[in-house]
Formats: C-alpha cells, sequence, structure tokens
C-alpha cells in the first residue's frame, strides 16, 4: 500500500493546492526540531473558497442516500485500521506522541467512525398533537450545513475525527482548520482517509495557515453555521465572541484544571496506578489530564512515597522507543512555561519531590508536595508532566478544594465505598467524574464536555447530534381552519 503523498498541500474542493500567501508554515518535529513538512499558507481568500465550495455541496450531501454515508465512514474506519502503522508514525513525529499514547488515539479515533456510522439513520424527527383544530404538525431534524472545525495538536486525529465524523455523518459540509503544530494529524492525513474512502470532493476541506492571518476570518465566516474548537479557554473565549456576534452555534472544548481525589478508604495501591497515567499520559498535554492530586491526610505519606517511586521509573526521552512513557513537550516555549511553572511553585513554598528540570522540550516527570491552594501549580492548568500533591481532612474540604477553580472538565475520585463516592461525586462541579478510575476518559457514546471555563456544548451519542442540526416546525392544515375575523 502506497504511503499518502502531498499531505503539505491545502485540500478545497477534492483538489490538492498550495496556499495563495507569502509566507509558509514549517511543520516540525517536538522531539529533534526537525522540519517535517512545509506549507504555503493560506489567505482569507482560501478560507472563503473552502467555505463557498462547502455551502454548495452542502445540499447534495444533506440529501444523500443514508446508507452511502454510513459506507464512507465504515471504509475509513476499516482504511484507518489498514493504514495504522502510518498513521502512528505521523502522531509520533508530528506531535511527540509515544507509542502508546498513538495507539490509543487511532483506537479511539476509529470507535468515532463506527460511533458515527449509525448517525445517518438517527436523525429522528416526530409528529405532535396541534391545539389547533385539523392540523397536524411535523418536526424535521435537519444538517445545519456547513461547520467549521478548529482542531488542536495534542490530539490532533481523535479531537478533529470527534468533530468531523459527526458533522458529515448526520450531512453538513466541513472546513477544518487544524493547529499550525499538527496540519497533518489535524487535517491533511484526514482528508486523504476521506478521499480514499469515496467521500465527493466539497464535503471535506482543509485550510492551513496562522492563526494570526486567518483565525478570526475562519471564526467569523458567515456560510458556517457551528462553530466546533478544542483548545485552551483564553482562545475559546474569543472564539465564542466571534461565534457569537454572528449567531452561530458553539460546541466549546475548553481547558481543565482536574481534580484526583483519594478518600480516607481508598486503596491505595490502585490510585497509584490511575494517578500515574491520568498525570503522565501524552506528557499531560491532555485537557483531562489530573492536574491537582487531592489526598487525605491518613494516606498522604503512603501515597506520596508509592507514587513518586512509580513516577521514577517511567521512561523519558525519544517518543519512537518502545516503552516511552513521557515524551517531548509540542514546543520549547511549552517546555519552558512548565519548568517555570513548578519553579514559582517551589518558590511559594511547595517541596520539589521529583523532577523539574527540561532537557530539549523534555520535561522531567515532575512531583511537588505541601502544595496548597495559593499556589501556583494548584490555580494553574499545567499542561505538562508535573503535578501537586494537597491534603485534605474531610470530604467536605475536598468537595471544596476541587472546586476552587475556574474549570470544571473531569476529574477522578477513589473510595471503596461507592454510595459515599456517587455522593461526593455528584457534588464536584465538572461534566465528567470517574469513580476508581483516573481522568482521562472520553467514549464515543457517552455525553463529553465541561462546565465553567472548560467549555459549552457535548460531545459523543446523541447530544452530538443535537449540537450538528437543527429542527423543523412543519405544520399542515388538513381540514379548513376557522379564522375569527
Amino acid at each position: 500500500m502506497k504511503e499518502y503523498n502531498e499531505l503539505n498541500k491545502q485540500y478545497i474542493k477534492g483538489e490538492w493546492i498550495d496556499g495563495s500567501a507569502d509566507y509558509s508554515v514549517e511543520n516540525l518535529n517536538p522531539y529533534d526540531e526537525s522540519v517535517l513538512n512545509t506549507f504555503k499558507g493560506a489567505t482569507t481568500a482560501d478560507v472563503d473558497r473552502a467555505f463557498e465550495v462547502a455551502k454548495e455541496t452542502s445540499k447534495s450531501w444533506a440529501d444523500e442516500n443514508p446508507d452511502v454515508k454510513r459506507g464512507i465512514l465504515l471504509k475509513a474506519a476499516q482504511i484507518l485500521q489498514d493504514r495504522k502503522g502510518e498513521f502512528v508514525d505521523w502522531l509520533v513525529k508530528e506531535v511527540g506522541s509515544t507509542q502508546l499514547k498513538a495507539a490509543i488515539e487511532i483506537d479511539q479515533t476509529y470507535d468515532m467512525l463506527l460511533e458515527a456510522s449509525s448517525f445517518p439513520t438517527r436523525m429522528r424527527g416526530m409528529i405532535t398533537q396541534s391545539t389547533v383544530p385539523g392540523k397536524e404538525n411535523y418536526i424535521f431534524r435537519k444538517p445545519l450545513g456547513v461547520v467549521g472545525i478548529i482542531s488542536p495538536w495534542n490530539f490532533p486525529l481523535y479531537l478533529s475525527m470527534r468533530s468531523i465524523a459527526p458533522a458529515i455523518a448526520v450531512g453538513n459540509c466541513v472546513v477544518v482548520k487544524p493547529a499550525s503544530q499538527s496540519p497533518v494529524t489535524g487535517g491533511t492525513i484526514l482528508a486523504k482517509l476521506f478521499e480514499e474512502a469515496g467521500l465527493p470532493g466539497g464535503v471535506f476541506n482543509v485550510v492551513v495557515g496562522k492563526s494570526s492571518v486567518i483565525g478570526d476570518y475562519f471564526t467569523g465566516h458567515p456560510a458556517s453555521k457551528l462553530i466546533s474548537f478544542t483548545g485552551s479557554t483564553p482562545v475559546g473565549k474569543g472564539i465564542g465572541r466571534i461565534g457569537g456576534e454572528g449567531l452561530k452555534k458553539l460546541a466549546l472544548e475548553l481547558g481543565g484544571n482536574n481534580a484526583f481525589v483519594i478518600l480516607d478508604d481508598a486503596d491505595v495501591d490502585r490510585a497509584v496506578d490511575a494517578a500515574v497515567f491520568g498525570r503522565f499520559m501524552h506528557q499531560a498535554q491532555i485537557c483531562m489530564s489530573t492536574n491537582r492530586i487531592l489526598v487525605h491526610e491518613s494516606l498522604a505519606s503512603e501515597f506520596t512515597e508509592k507514587f513518586i517511586a512509580k513516577v521514577k521509573n517511567l521512561k523519558v526521552g525519544d517518543p519512537r522507543e518502545e516503552g516511552t512513557v513521557v515524551g517531548p513537550l509540542i514546543d520549547n516555549k511549552a517546555a519552558k512555561r512548565v519548568v517555570d511553572l513548578v519553579q514559582r511553585t517551589v518558590d511559594a513554598g511547595a517541596k520539589l519531590a521529583l523532577g523539574g528540570n527540561a532537557e530539549g522540550n523534555v520535561v522531567q516527570p515532575t512531583v511537588l508536595t505541601g502544595v496548597t491552594r495559593e499556589m501556583p501549580i494548584f490555580n494553574e492548568e499545567v499542561f505538562g508532566p508535573a503535578v501537586g500533591i494537597i491534603t485534605f481532612k474531610t470530604d467536605e474540604e475536598a468537595i471544596e478544594l476541587a472546586n476552587d477553580t475556574e474549570f470544571g472538565l473531569s476529574g477522578a475520585l477513589h473510595t471503596k465505598d461507592l454510595l459515599r463516592g456517587l455522593q461526593v461525586a455528584k457534588r464536584v462541579d465538572t461534566g465528567m467524574i470517574h469513580i476508581n478510575d483516573q481522568s482521562v476518559n472520553d467514549e464515543p457514546q457517552t455525553p463529553f464536555g465541561g462546565e465553567k471555563n472548560s467549555g459549552v456544548g457535548r460531545f459523543g451519542d446523541d447530544f452530538i447530534i443535537e449540537e450538528m442540526t437543527t429542527v423543523q416546525w412543519v405544520s399542515v392544515q388538513v381540514k379548513p381552519r376557522d379564522y375569527p375575523a
């Protein structure tokens, strides 16, 4: 099977073309900073063309037979499996994914395609009673038309597909703007995938360009009826403002400061295993990563000792090597930010129990103890392999600490008493929380999304169908109506 080529092009109306800008986008490997490929950047004119093509194609795609849509999605899923090695290679070299993380991401993407393949026949309407004599009410569910998708660099394949597959499954056309750090895995390799699966030209389009040049223009483009964005809260708020001015629907999955709560009856060994995975998976560059470990004071010493011992044994370095758990952050700016956050927290009185330094873009797994709610690592989303351990005395205090943040995306809770765990979990202001597990969970058949500054809307199952569609009321006056005048 021949590997995909021309991955450094714009993809508009089924054609692979160069952007028309006079600037370029260099795609760098975050581990060794080598240049993977170079794109000629998109201009606002390229964005216009992509959205116009999507709009022109939207009527025919909306009317396409559901079996055809389902067949394309299922074929794309099979191609993804057939080309798994190629996709793993791109995830490793473009965004620093370890072999483990890349495999997990591809499995999630595959599952999303399978789930979305059922959506074309789940566009359910209804007939309702009317209070007007002789009238019938019909409610039809319809695609929005065109959806704009701005995807992130951390899980680019899956977090792009999480919006792309549902959008096209329910009859929308899409224009994708991938992050500049992941233009291939967040955009062009997915275009190749759908092209090979037989998706008609114009249904799926990709524009690659600097956010400073096309970002706001893309967000505000009048052709799109919904903007789906996954990324930081500050950027998401800006997208929300622009989208709101255009009266667009918004699906925003933003930052997190997720708490991992260990109650006094928890299985410590189980909590340690979960916390290590939840914190250090993909260098903690995940919005759902465990950001704060809250442990009951009676278990703090045992948990901390075992947690640090396990973290010390994590393989760190080249993500291409089998067994590597912690690879590079996306760029040097990110690495310096994490090291600075650790240092500011130590300066505020925390103890550096492990790590704290970086070699190139690889930050050592870092553990801080004696952390309090006033310290930077308690209040800021780390987005890197460092974590603070905080102690508490009562369930009430644990709930208060967990909620003491502007975010509310995910979380985890460990206890042997399921009923107690449920009562505590329901009082944590978060869109998702997982008992006796860790915070990084995403299943395509569940409602995924956050509260507070972690976003608006829900992905997954019927919730994403609701986001990606609209409803229309059509009434039929079967019998002549008596009007009052």
